[in-house]
């Protein structure tokens, strides 16, 4: 039967001093490792918070440049509207001025009365090859009367002359035109139901509508974005 030796006192201050140290050394191991843990989540934490907040950073520039983008085409789109307005604006301007001034010398094609004459002659016998009739009237003005004749002598001559028949002009003296009027004619046929109206007023209307494409086209140039030509 085995004894049992009771320790000594020195030998339990050394077992409770080993027991201390191995204790301690656990701790400190468990310690090291809890510290190399909660290093490692927040290294991944800290990269975590960091993608997040560049990505947020990314998303709010690339908005804000797109918004800036889109504020810099909008503001860019204005200004070349307005310029483009002002210049649409400038050119019609230009062009009233110009009608405007042509009609205020309309009054002075009928003042060299030579001239005025072959004018009257053109309007009426361009009036005679539209109708084809063989009797018309022509109104003009009262003043215009003398000058009226003389060029009708030269449309039936002409007329006979370029078609092979006869037409009879004559002035309808119940119904001339205005005084007020720059001159020119309306030839009249088919017993009165159709007219010509070859007025000075109403060629500068016409040429105003019609030809109002080939005068910018003179003054302004091609239109670049004009796509269809006549």
């Amino acid at each position: 039967m085995s004894q049992v030796h009771a320790l000594s006192d020195d030998q339990v201050a050394g077992e409770l001093k080993k027991m201390t140290a191995f204790i301690r050394q656990e701790a400190m191991e468990k310690a090291n490792e809890i510290r190399l843990k909660a290093d490692e989540e927040f290294a991944i934490e800290k990269s975590k918070l960091v993608r997040q907040e560049q990505s947020s950073i990314d998303s709010s520039y690339e908005k804000k440049f797109k918004q800036a983008s889109m504020s810099q085409q909008i503001t860019r789109s204005t200004l070349s509207n307005k310029s483009r307005l002002r210049v649409l604006s400038a050119r019609q301007e230009l062009l009233d001025r110009l009608f405007e001034d042509s009609s205020k010398k309309l009054g002075d094609a009928s003042k060299d009365k030579k001239k005025y004459q072959t004018i009257l002659k053109n309007f009426i016998i361009e009036g005679a090859y539209a109708l084809a009739e063989d009797k018309l009237q022509v109104k003009v003005r009262k003043a215009d009367n003398d000058v009226a004749k003389k060029a009708i002598d030269e449309v039936q001559s002409e007329y006979k002359s370029k078609v092979g028949k006869d037409v009879s002009v004559t002035i309808d003296e119940s119904d001339p035109l205005p005084d007020g009027s720059a001159g020119g004619a309306i030839i009249v046929g088919t017993g009165g139901k159709i007219d010509i109206n070859n007025t000075f007023e109403e060629r500068l209307r016409l040429l105003e509508t019609d030809a109002l494409p080939s005068i910018r086209v003179s003054l302004f140039g091609e239109n670049d974005n004009r796509k269809f030509r006549d």
